[in-house]
């Protein structure tokens, strides 16, 4: 089936429907409890560009990879493992000798509380002088990769702020794959934390402007837009209590203006009552089919939220793959996220049936 909005190159001649390029951490969850006070820990890998992957691969069916790097320890062997129960092929891991302490290089940890009602999500990253921030464009040979046959790269603003090299990995990346006629997404994924350090908002928009001229699919809450891009979006104050998607379409209008190489924008929309309840949609566009929305899903019941975003990046881009029409696409996004939601850790683990039924407005009454 062929997507109006994305044109993409045939499943048969290629050996990936997607690669993902990003680092991927090992994630340490208190569960129901706080990252302070926890005696104990469940355990799995997780990572923005990484997530989106392994959702193709696991809820959705695709073949899938990822480019990334990892201190040759044990701790980096179990991220191998989750990412070899997550489907995707290791092949382009980057392994690099380790020190022994992790003076040179180590692997990333994250450790993540869901939070409950007034107490919100915590996130305190541990990452780095990671082996993924310290990758150079030339590590991986970008033409073999993509030459063998790549439908969809996907990439974003959490890597791109590791390290100044891996921005420069990621546009070495996203050329390469234009070159080979892949499709390239990028989810601007702002974070604070990795760009205080560096020059905060400006070399974030510095860094993501370079980047952008490269991507066919652009992808962010509005959070990210602001931040990472500097197209504001009039009227919505910072909790985004107000859930109207008209500023989202002018602010969308101006960013396809201003990038002619957008061919698709599709922005979530959040609006957080508290850590468990959440109002929930989402918005896209492209040149082909204007402007789409998804079922808005108010007072959402949020079980982990982490990930949430990514699970809709992966829906979405399933849906430009293998569906006809941006609506259906971006309903996919919507529903895989808002699935994703109800379960603990970063990772997907929804079924291809489930998503549909959602997002067809299926209802949650028992499977029997």
């Amino acid at each position: 089936m062929t997507n109006p909005s994305i044109t993409t190159r045939p499943a048969a001649d290629c050996r990936y429907d997607v690669v993902a390029l990003g680092e991927v951490m090992l994630r340490l969850d208190p569960g129901d409890r706080r990252v302070r006070t926890t005696r104990s820990f469940d355990v799995w890998e997780g990572g923005g560009e990484y997530n989106v992957a392994r959702g193709l691969r696991r809820a959705f069916g695709l073949r899938g990879a990822i480019v990334t790097a990892l201190a040759d320890n044990e701790v980096g062997r179990l991220v191998e493992d989750f990412m070899l129960t997550g489907g995707l092929d290791t092949s382009w891991v980057q392994w690099r000798e380790y020190d022994g302490i992790g003076r040179s290089v180590r692997n990333g940890l994250n450790f993540t509380e869901r939070g409950f009602g007034v107490r919100g999500a915590v996130g305190v990253s541990d990452r780095g002088n990671t082996a993924v921030a310290q990758m150079r464009p030339e590590d991986v040979d970008w033409d073999e990769l993509f030459g063998s046959g790549v439908r969809w790269l996907h990439t974003g603003g959490i890597f791109a702020a590791l390290s100044e090299s891996a921005a420069d990995v990621a546009e070495a990346a996203m050329t390469a794959a234009k070159k080979h006629g892949t499709i390239v997404s990028y989810d601007l994924n702002y974070r604070p934390s990795l760009w205080k350090g560096i020059g905060g908002v400006e070399r974030a928009r510095e860094v993501n402007r370079r980047l952008a001229h490269h991507v066919d699919v652009m992808i962010g809450n509005e959070e990210d837009f602001t931040a990472s891009l500097g197209f504001e979006v009039e009227g919505v104050d910072e909790n985004l209590t107000d859930l109207d998607t008209g500023a989202f379409r002018a602010m969308i209008g101006t960013a396809a203006e201003a990038y002619p190489n957008f061919q698709v924008i599709a922005t979530t929309l959040r609006g957080v009552k508290s850590a468990s309840v959440n109002d929930w949609g989402a918005i896209a566009w492209s040149r082909a089919e204007g402007f789409v929305e998804a079922t808005h899903r108010a007072d959402l019941e949020i079980f982990d939220r982490v990930g949430g975003g990514d699970s809709f990046a992966s829906g979405l881009a399933y849906g430009l793959m293998e569906l006809g029409s941006l609506q259906e696409a971006v309903e996919y996004g919507a529903a895989h996220g808002a699935l994703a939601m109800t379960t603990p850790g970063d990772t997907t683990t929804a079924t291809l049936a489930e998503v549909a039924k959602l997002a067809g407005g299926g209802s949650a009454r028992v499977q029997r």
